[in-house]
C-alpha cells in the first residue's frame, strides 16, 4: 500500500493502487483529490431538472466543466430514483451522443452512469472509460465488460433493485454494513477478472439511506477509505445536505462544499460535483491544508515589507 505523505493532522488511509490510468489520463490518488462532474441528459434529474437534457446543453457543460478544472465528466441518461420507464435505445440515444462528442474534444475522463451493459458497451467503444454503477453490481456481466476492456468499474453501495424505491432503510450499523458490502462486491469483481487496479468504490450517499445515515457516512468516511480503493463522495446538493441545513434544492452549493470537503479530509479521493469551480478551488485548498501541493505562490509577509 502507498501511503499519502500529507503533514498534516488528518491521516489518510493507505491506498493499493493509487496511481491510475484511467482513458487518457493518469491521476495520482495520493496526491490528488480528483473532481467528477456532473451532466445529466435527463428532463428529470433531482438536481438539473433538464438543464443539459438537449444535445448541445450536455456537451458543452461537460466540455466546459473540463475547462474549470474538471478530472473527469459522469454522463447519465436515466435518473436513479423511480419513475417513467426509460428503455436502454432510449437511454442509449441519450449517452451515446454526449460521449462521442466530448471524446472527440476532450482528453477529459468520461464515465457512464449506467446499470445496463449494452449501454456501458457502446459507451465504452466510443471513449467512456469509466462505467459507473449506482446499483452495487447487480448485473455482474458490467465486472465482466471492464475486465474484457481495461475500463475502470465504480462500485457503489445500493440495496434496491435499479429504479426501486426502498422505503425507511434499517441498518445495524451504516458504515460497517457499507464497508462489509464493498468489500464482498470487490471480491466479486475480481473472481469476475477484473483487476483491483480498475475497481473504484462509492458508500452511495443518500442512496437507500436517510440523512442520519448519510452523515454517519460523512463523518466516518475514513472506515470506507480504509478498504484501499480510491473512493468517491457524491454529496453534491443531495437531500442530507438540504435537510441538514434546512435548505431548498437550489440553495445547497456551500453544504455541498462542506461535505465534500469533510470527506476528502478523511480519505475520499473523489468529490462527485455540480459546481465544477468551486470544487477545483475547494480540492486544491484541501490539498494544501493536507500537505499534498505546494501553495501557487508565496508573498504575504514574506519580505521586510508587507504587503
Amino acid at each position: 500500500m502507498t501511503t499519502p505523505t500529507a503533514t498534516s493532522g488528518f491521516p489518510l488511509p493507505p491506498l493499493t493502487s493509487p496511481v491510475r490510468t484511467i482513458g487518457a489520463r493518469t491521476i495520482d490518488f495520493s496526491s490528488h483529490i480528483a473532481v467528477m462532474a456532473i451532466v445529466n441528459r435527463t428532463p428529470d434529474s433531482f438536481f438539473d431538472r433538464g438543464k443539459t437534457f438537449a444535445l448541445d446543453r450536455a456537451v458543452d457543460a461537460a466540455l466546459a466543466a473540463a475547462s474549470a478544472g474538471a478530472d473527469w465528466v459522469d454522463i447519465g441518461g436515466v435518473k436513479f430514483a423511480p419513475g417513467p420507464e426509460v428503455s436502454a435505445a432510449e437511454e442509449l440515444d441519450r449517452v451515446l451522443p454526449v460521449v462521442q462528442a466530448v471524446a472527440a474534444q476532450s482528453d477529459i475522463v468520461i464515465s457512464v452512469d449506467t446499470f445496463r451493459l449494452e449501454v456501458a458497451e457502446a459507451c465504452i467503444a466510443a471513449g467512456a472509460s469509466v462505467v459507473n454503477d449506482t446499483t452495487g453490481l447487480q448485473n455482474p456481466a458490467l465486472a465482466e465488460l471492464a475486465a474484457s476492456t481495461g475500463a475502470t468499474l465504480v462500485i457503489t453501495h445500493s440495496l434496491a433493485q435499479p429504479r426501486t424505491a426502498y422505503a425507511a432503510p434499517r441498518y445495524d450499523d451504516v458504515v460497517l454494513d457499507v464497508v462489509d458490502f464493498l468489500r464482498k462486491r470487490v471480491e466479486l469483481a475480481i473472481d469476475l477478472g477484473l483487476d483491483e487496479t480498475q475497481i473504484i468504490i462509492d458508500p452511495g450517499h443518500d442512496l437507500n439511506k436517510n440523512t442520519v445515515h448519510s452523515l454517519e457516512i460523512t463523518r466516518r468516511f475514513d472506515e470506507i477509505a480504509r478498504i484501499g480503493l480510491p473512493a468517491i463522495a457524491a454529496v453534491s446538493n443531495k437531500d442530507f445536505v438540504g435537510e441538514s441545513l434546512g435548505a431548498e434544492r437550489d440553495d445547497r452549493v456551500d453544504g455541498s462544499l462542506a461535505a465534500a470537503t469533510a470527506c476528502a479530509l478523511l480519505g475520499a479521493r473523489i468529490v462527485r460535483m455540480h459546481d465544477v469551480r468551486r470544487s477545483v478551488q475547494a480540492m486544491r485548498m484541501t490539498e494544501t491544508i493536507l500537505g499534498l501541493r505546494e501553495p501557487e505562490y508565496l508573498r504575504h509577509n514574506m519580505t521586510d515589507e508587507n504587503e
